[in-house]
């Protein structure tokens, strides 16, 4: 069985899209993901301005393994159908598109059905911040397939439900999420943590949703990015025992070794092979 290649997808960082001038200081950061975002960033009289001048952005390519992505606006809303419209024109579109506010699974596949028509498949990131998204989200998640993340939005979850803004109070729809993205093979990626002076609570929150199954973290200011990739970065421990796990499998004449007394059955062995892609990608191996 072979490594599988992944794109990783530890953190990403949002770019306001009537701040062009910081898409390539964005990219500059070397994140996995870079987000520009036309929808909470913008106020309603910036919405078109901000269309205009971000995506043009997405027509300068570089191999340099970050995932270039536009944060639209809510496709039920006349402005989210305006910048379907607008990124379908695009000769060359991003490689990503992330869909806020989704309540159901018609709406991935409806959006999936028009983007057929863009110069080249886009990826989505789809955004489950309400109850009625929390309710659907396994079946969004299996909307299409060209979704690649389940995205916890925890402002809008909380809200709804009428909870406090922690990890204890949301601990039940992040595990929604978590268990929605990793039945149709998505990564999941957690809300971002507020408090720009707090290092070390953002720390112990990227240690608890990572353990809890999520695969990255969002991040509102490029100085928490470090303690993001610190987290979400397989180690060496993990790595050399994704690697000896890896080539017990391989090596076993009957297909089932046991490592360290535990059957290794195959979905171990993608998680490893998946540890192992992202630890190449991060230049850690």
């Amino acid at each position: 069985m072979s490594e599988e290649r992944v794109q990783p997808r530890r953190n990403f960082i949002f770019v306001p899209g009537i701040r062009p001038d910081r898409f390539a200081k964005a990219l500059g950061l070397q994140p996995d993901m870079v987000t520009v975002d036309l929808e909470d960033a913008l106020l309603p009289r910036d919405k078109d301005r901000g269309r205009a001048l971000s995506l043009p952005l997405f027509a300068e390519r570089a191999d340099d393994g970050i995932e270039r992505v536009v944060r639209i606006n809510s496709p039920r809303c006349k402005e989210g159908l305006k910048d379907i419209l607008a990124i379908i024109e695009l000769e060359a579109p991003p490689d990503g598109v992330m869909l806020p506010k989704v309540a159901t699974p018609d709406e991935v596949r409806i959006v999936d059905e028009l983007f057929a028509g863009a110069a080249r498949r886009i990826n989505l990131h789809i955004i489950i911040e309400s109850n009625a998204g929390l309710d659907a989200a396994q079946e969004i998640a299996a909307a299409s397939p060209n979704n690649r993340s389940l995205l916890f939005g925890a402002i809008d979850m909380s809200a709804e439900l009428g909870c406090a803004l922690d990890f204890t109070s949301l601990h039940y729809p992040r595990s929604r999420v978590v268990h929605a993205a990793a039945r149709s093979g998505l990564d999941a990626i957690d809300v971002p943590f507020l408090d720009l002076e707090d290092t070390a609570g953002l720390c112990r929150e990227c240690e608890l949703v990572q353990a809890l199954g999520f695969t990255g973290k969002a991040a509102i200011h490029p100085t928490q990015l470090p303690v993001i990739n610190e987290v979400f970065t397989p180690d060496a421990d993990e790595i050399a025992n994704a690697r000896k796990i890896i080539d017990a499998f391989e090596n076993a004449p009957d297909g089932l070794p046991v490592v360290d007394g535990k059957l290794v059955e195959e979905p171990v062995v993608k998680r490893m092979q998946r540890i192992m892609s992202i630890a190449s990608a991060a230049g850690v191996l």
